[in-house]
């Protein structure tokens, strides 16, 4: 069997294979409850072979959502729409996870699909938004300095959010703190110039954080795998490198993590980036190394042997892909064979007919 789809146990979870769906949004919700294009978008992953589709930056308020068309889980009937959706990926083999997050300073912004850019007005359904400082991000409206009740109503959001999430079923939750939101931007320098104790030194810059997980791993139990995602680097002179990440991931395992999902960039405008297959599998397996923690690499993976090389290489424990089961929903089916699997078991029955053993 490929360490690809080799089962892996966290917790009281066990996945049956680790190649994983990453959160996408979808900038697809009514006042954040998901709905149809959730349910068929999520579940045809798992259809296709995921052992672990991860739903996308989910808001725990309705100010951390990153366009007023996001996902939410604040109130009840965005949990007992979200049931729906998990039951459906149950009932086709894969593990369902959640990722918890807050936009911060990059929130109340205008969806993708509708041609405009940059914050969106309060006549036009936005808000004001919050962060670390008062320091914009690029071409975006300038936002509110959170103060210690406003960092403690964050935290409790996400213990709040934490317990609907497990209410609905989800195996997994995952805490965003990458790609230039809210948690990121207090660990990043280049966003976060306080200087009480939530800004300063790394430690510090790191609490806000450490706080969210302490608070969901002691809201959801002993059972449930707790991941967090952070950006190994800012790609900007003077931001975070990964270096600093692995320290903070090893504070994240102290505090109840159990995986962590290495990703890069998104905190500034200006970020330079070289960008092509596998880019960021060398951050993931410094963050591994440095830190000693199981990790996820993400990042233009679109083959079961570059992602089984990965993992055979010791740079990764799981594999995250986004884009790659968006151009190919059975990209998990695809990588078996691929990588010449036993279809038993991970093809759904009804598309056996159309298994082929490679050439």
């Amino acid at each position: 069997m490929s360490l690809l789809f080799s089962p892996l146990t966290l917790r009281d979870v066990t996945f049956r294979n680790r190649l994983w769906v990453a959160p996408m949004c979808q900038y697809s919700a009514l006042d954040g409850v998901p709905n149809d294009w959730h349910h068929v978008h999520l579940a045809q992953f798992a259809s296709g072979g995921a052992g672990l589709v991860v739903a996308e930056a989910t808001a725990v308020v309705p100010e951390g959502r990153i366009s007023p068309q996001d996902v939410g889980l604040w109130n009840d009937a965005q949990r007992d729409a979200w049931a729906r959706v998990v039951a459906a990926v149950h009932a086709r083999g894969a593990r369902a996870g959640l990722q918890l997050a807050h936009a911060g300073r990059k929130a109340s912004t205008w969806s993708p699909f509708s041609g405009e850019h940059g914050t969106v007005p309060a006549e036009a359904g936005g808000w004001t938004t919050v962060a670390p400082s008062a320091i914009a991000y690029e071409g975006y409206a300038e936002p509110v300095a959170l103060d210690e009740a406003g960092i403690q109503r964050v935290v409790d959001a996400f213990r709040a959010a934490a317990r609907r999430a497990i209410d609905a079923r989800f195996d997994v939750l995952e805490v965003h703190a990458a790609h230039g939101y809210l948690l990121h931007e207090f660990l990043s320098p280049l966003s976060n110039q306080r200087d009480d104790a939530w800004g300063g030194s790394l430690e510090n810059r790191a609490r806000i954080t450490l706080e969210v997980v302490r608070a969901v791993r002691a809201e959801v139990g002993e059972d449930v795998p707790l991941l967090v995602r952070f950006s190994a680097s800012d790609a900007a002179p003077g931001g975070l490198e990964p270096d600093d990440i692995a320290q903070v991931s090893r504070w994240a395992v102290e505090a109840g993590a159990d995986l962590i999902d290495v990703s890069s960039a998104g905190l500034v405008a200006h970020q330079e980036l070289k960008v092509g297959p596998g880019y960021q599998v060398p951050f993931a397996a410094r963050v591994r190394e440095l830190s000693d923690a199981p990790v996820g690499a993400v990042g233009i993976i679109t083959t079961g042997t570059q992602a089984e090389a990965i993992l055979q290489a010791g740079h990764a424990d799981v594999i995250f892909a986004a884009r790659e089961w968006l151009r190919d929903p059975h990209f998990g089916l695809r990588a078996a064979t691929e990588l010449g699997e036993d279809p038993e078991g991970l093809w759904p029955p009804q598309y056996l007919r159309a298994f082929r053993r490679p050439s």
